[in-house]
């Protein structure tokens, strides 16, 4: 929009504060959700878990992503996509926006294998998610991000004639964008999404199908008839809920982006305004994170309130509150019982099958 009088001026200047508002606030709860994510599992010993890497390693990325390349890319939207900084830090900026953004996402992708192998294989998990393959894991997360960012942008492999991009424009205008050509979206958004986005549907069907195995064979045992119809019904419709709002968010935020981020390499063009919104859409994401893989989750909900309400927490300190306690007595009871009397039910074609509720919660 060119403001070329007062009255344009005037909305030029309205736009710029509105759109200025939406991104700071995306962009704050962005930060202190995912501080909260890591000062939790920092302060809460029961939080401390290999399971719980992949979330601390989650959060620091998008944690990351919201200090180095959020506040610039809302800089960036306000001034009407003219880069206002050093030329030379342009490249540095879209790298990291690239690998921070390839990071979140193979997170989640290693996440939902953690979860898998939790539910579909519990008696060899410990076997099998060892502290060193979580390195590993976490080692190969950050590699093949910094293989598909910095790499290829520092040696033109992502442009069309092959040199770096955002050099030498003589426009008047200095734009700070992402250059793509065929090849390199075609690689890139196969290895960091599509292939991760299939083996997480895949995962997560599997998951669903053995929650709802569970909650059927739970239902037709011979237990008192209020266990019977509550607990499974509860374990059930919580299991249905983490999963879809999992897939659905990551689905809704990033599956726009690649869509129009493919069509672009392949064409070679793409409208601006369609391009901003799928690029904040998946940005988004980072802020939703700390709430589906860690506020669903009951610990962290409560070191969450301990946090808001200041309570003093030591970093070695015991959770003993006599509330915290009795509640989690009733409950180990009442789940220990159900699953004494009615184990049978959970072994399917002669593998164990756990309650799921508290194994996708983690």
């Amino acid at each position: 929009m060119n403001c070329t009088n007062v009255t344009d001026g005037s909305l030029c200047l309205l736009q710029k504060v509105l759109i200025g508002a939406v991104l700071t606030v995306l962009i704050v709860v962005t930060v202190c959700g995912n501080v909260m994510v890591c000062l939790a599992v920092y302060l809460s010993r029961r939080l401390r878990s290999l399971t719980n890497c992949f979330i601390v390693s989650l959060a620091f990325t998008d944690l990351l992503l919201g200090l180095l390349v959020l506040p610039f890319s809302a800089l960036y939207e306000i001034t009407s996509h003219e880069w206002l900084l050093n030329v030379a830090f342009c490249n540095v900026y879209v790298s990291l926006d690239v690998m921070l953004c390839t990071a979140s996402i193979l997170n989640l992708f290693v996440i939902s294998l953690d979860r898998y192998y939790a539910i579909t294989a519990p008696l060899r998990y410990s076997t099998v998610v060892t502290p060193l393959r979580v390195v590993v894991a976490l080692i190969l997360i950050w590699v093949v991000s910094l293989m598909v960012s910095f790499l290829p942008i520092s040696f033109g492999w992502n442009t069309n004639d092959t040199t770096i991009q955002n050099q030498n424009q003589l426009n008047g205008k200095q734009e700070c964008k992402l250059e793509v050509n065929a090849t390199y979206v075609l690689v890139d958004g196969l290895l960091t999404f599509y292939l991760p986005l299939i083996i997480m549907c895949i995962t997560y069907y599997r998951i669903f199908k053995i929650a709802r195995e569970q909650a059927k064979r739970i239902n037709h045992s011979n237990c008192c008839k209020t266990v019977r119809t509550m607990l499974p019904t509860v374990k059930e419709h919580k299991a249905t809920v983490t999963l879809a709002a999992v897939m659905g968010a990551f689905i809704i935020c990033w599956f726009p982006y690649f869509t129009v981020f493919t069509y672009r390499g392949v064409t070679g063009s793409v409208c601006d305004p369609l391009l901003t919104v799928v690029i904040w859409l998946g940005y988004a994401n980072s802020a939703l994170n700390p709430i589906l893989y860690a506020a669903l989750n009951r610990d962290f909900r409560t070191a969450y309130q301990r946090l808001l309400k200041c309570r003093q927490i030591r970093p070695d300190a015991r959770e003993t509150s006599l509330s915290y306690e009795m509640r989690d007595k009733t409950c180990n009871l009442m789940t220990n019982v159900y699953e004494n009397k009615h184990l049978e039910t959970h072994t399917v074609n002669g593998k164990v099958k756990p309650l799921i509720k508290e194994t996708i919660e983690r």
